[in-house]
């Protein structure tokens, strides 16, 4: 009678959990739609989707503005905010930190340095001048993740010291930003600082693409790791028991995070407290089952970041604001509030 019970709640609880992705997927999909139908001059949003179905169904001005200009611009806000809830998500697994995320660790900031080095100074690896910017990116955004994943190994190491690390970690790159900017030109520095503050409006159909390639590597391989990730979250010993190999687990999705963290940073900029919010929504609403709060994490980081984008549109007619302020705007109470409502509850 009891499993009958406990059946019961399981199978319920399932149910509801599918219930609210479906509602997230609808709530995208209505805030894709809006996105896409703000801006520059008021074009009804019949006439944006039709022109969305078809290129030439309204006008060659329609077309341009809205395959040139506003759907890469609403695609590139729903794929960096997957890309950033994801890798928050996962480094908060991976090293049981409930403030784990690449701008809180300090992945971010390492990302940008890499990045203003070769918007600056032009200095990088050996590669393509198209793709120094985002290579660089990745190197430096890899390394600190290194950097974190070996000190977890030493003793004595709690949640407190990691956050302190990163913390430490974010200011040591920030401080490095802006020494290269004291030192850049007028043209340069006003590049860094705009790229800093976050903007979609490089979003390209090519950088789309980019991310599209990385979320369909990515993402696969954390749905096929959701048990062991599960595992996971109940320690150390008992993955370990259930024949999950911890460090070459952490090892490789430390390079997922750091890809996806690095490209996003790369793309549109420093964008904080999506990867940080996103997962704690998500948990909230769906638990830490693998197989639904991935889905929920990357869902209400797509939300998220696609109602910043309106937000940015939104504010002053014919202004686009960052949306790394956005974000710090949104982000900053809405944490706190998750805080002070969970502060009597354990992570």
């Amino acid at each position: 009678m009891n499993n009958n019970i406990e059946v019961d709640k399981y199978l319920k609880s399932t149910k509801i959990k599918r219930i609210l992705i479906i509602v997230f997927v609808i709530f995208l999909l209505l805030s894709f739609s809006l996105d896409i139908s703000i801006g520059a001059g008021n074009y009804p949003l019949k006439d944006v989707l039709a022109t969305i179905l078809d290129k030439t169904s309204i006008s060659i001005e329609m077309e341009v503005v809205v395959w040139d200009l506003r759907l890469p611009i609403a695609l590139m806000a729903i794929l960096v905010g997957v890309m950033l809830s994801l890798s928050g998500a996962q480094m908060q697994t991976i090293l049981n930190n409930p403030l784990a995320d690449p701008f809180t660790l300090g992945i971010s900031s390492a990302a940008s340095f890499g990045a203003a080095l070769a918007i600056i100074l032009g200095r990088g690896f050996p590669v393509p001048l198209e793709y120094l910017v985002p290579v660089n990116a990745f190197v430096f955004a890899f390394s600190t993740s290194l950097v974190l994943y070996f000190f977890t190994k030493l003793k004595g190491v709690n949640v407190e010291t990691m956050v302190l690390v990163g913390i430490a970690l974010m200011f040591l790159f920030s401080a490095f930003v802006s020494i290269l900017q004291y030192q850049s030109d007028e043209t340069s520095l006003q590049q860094l600082v705009f790229w800093m503050m976050g903007s979609l409006g490089k979003s390209s159909w090519d950088k789309i693409l980019i991310c599209c390639i990385l979320l369909s590597i990515s993402f696969p391989y954390f749905i096929a790791k959701v048990w062991s990730m599960t595992a996971l979250r109940l320690g150390d010993d008992k993955a370990r028991s259930m024949g999950v190999n911890i460090e070459r687990l952490r090892l490789i999705m430390l390079l997922f995070i750091s890809i996806l963290a690095s490209v996003s940073v790369a793309f549109v900029g420093v964008v904080g407290f999506i990867g940080l919010v996103a997962p704690h929504i998500a948990r909230m609403l769906v638990g830490e089952d693998q197989r639904f709060f991935l889905l929920m994490s990357g869902l209400c980081g797509a939300l998220l970041m696609s109602i910043t984008s309106i937000v940015s549109k939104s504010i002053i007619d014919g202004v686009i604001f960052p949306i790394g302020i956005i974000t710090s705007l949104i982000g900053i109470p809405f944490f706190v509030s998750l805080i002070l409502a969970s502060r009597k509850r354990s992570w």
